[in-house]
């Protein structure tokens, strides 16, 4: 599917959804109307906001930094052979300044894309490694999933937030507590089914981006390599600073060490990416005897 009618698709899915969880509220409080225009107005904000904002708050929120070839020079002409490969404009660059190697691309379009890494990555990748992972990083540019992600995570955070507010509500509340009660569980079932819908998205976006990868750099054992690489870092060291609702911005969940059950990860396993990009290779390797 097109990329741009597949974001689209999705913002019509969510953006449904809270209207039907609108709907529901408004009548089990005599109030339809004014609920629908309450849950319109509030998706509305949050589509608006994360299409324009939501990528400069995820870089401050990480402490990147946006370089230029001088600052970098091995990183950015990297991305620019990545890029000029995939046919895509030069994103920009930036780096994060921890230990933990790990990467992931934001913005709203493949004009006002970002592509960043950790310091971590930097030292302990070589060269065609990093090709590898920048390859799946532009993957993810190149079909726009990371508005498609991070709108999903948005709408999945406001959907959490409010079925809170309607429990710490009906605690306090001299009303009658049945319907607080509806709505909570109401709004916790659509923020749970937005959470499946994200995951199931999230981890086939996974898959495309490493064969574009793939593709990309000609290179899908220096990638499996590469994500090998990051898995054993992560499992002994998750990162304990940052927003989980961002897990799927990245190549690798970074906020996870071995016991979170594979169910609920923003990320197929690895050691499957790692057998696909494998199996890539071989297949390349026959097709280059023949």
């Amino acid at each position: 599917m097109n990329p741009t009618l597949r974001t689209i698709g999705l913002f019509l899915i969510l953006t449904g959804l809270f209207l039907l969880v609108g709907y529901i509220i408004g009548y089990l409080y005599g109030g339809t109307v004014d609920a629908l225009l309450l849950f319109l107005i509030i998706a509305l904000l949050v589509n608006i906001f994360t299409y324009f904002f939501s990528s400069s708050l995820v870089l401050w929120s990480y402490g990147a930094k946006i370089i230029n070839e001088n600052q970098e020079p091995r990183v950015y002409g990297i991305v620019r052979k990545v890029a000029q490969n995939a046919g895509l404009p030069m994103p920009k660059v930036a780096i994060i300044e921890t230990d933990i190697p790990n990467a992931f691309a934001t913005g709203r379009n493949k004009r006002h894309a970002v592509v960043a890494v950790t310091r971590g990555l930097l030292n302990i990748m070589n060269d065609d490694e990093l090709e590898g992972v920048i390859g799946h990083e532009m993957g993810h540019v190149r079909d726009r999933d990371m508005l498609l992600m991070t709108v999903a995570a948005t709408i999945v955070g406001a959907l959490t937030y409010l079925s809170r507010f309607y429990l710490f509500q009906s605690m306090f509340s001299s009303r009658e507590r049945e319907n607080d009660i509806i709505a909570m569980i109401v709004l916790g079932l659509a923020a749970f089914g937005a959470l499946l819908l994200q995951l199931a998205i999230s981890r086939q976006r996974e898959f495309k981006a490493d064969e574009m990868s793939a593709k990309i750099t000609k290179k899908p054992l220096s990638l499996a390599s590469a994500l090998r690489k990051i898995e054993n870092y992560v499992e002994r060291r998750p990162l304990q600073n940052g927003n989980p609702s961002t897990a799927s911005l990245f190549i690798v969940n970074p906020f996870r060490g071995k016991s979170l059950l594979h169910l609920f990860s923003t990320h197929p396993p690895t050691e499957e990416r790692i057998k696909r990009l494998e199996k890539m290779a071989m297949k390349n390797s026959l097709n280059s005897i023949r």
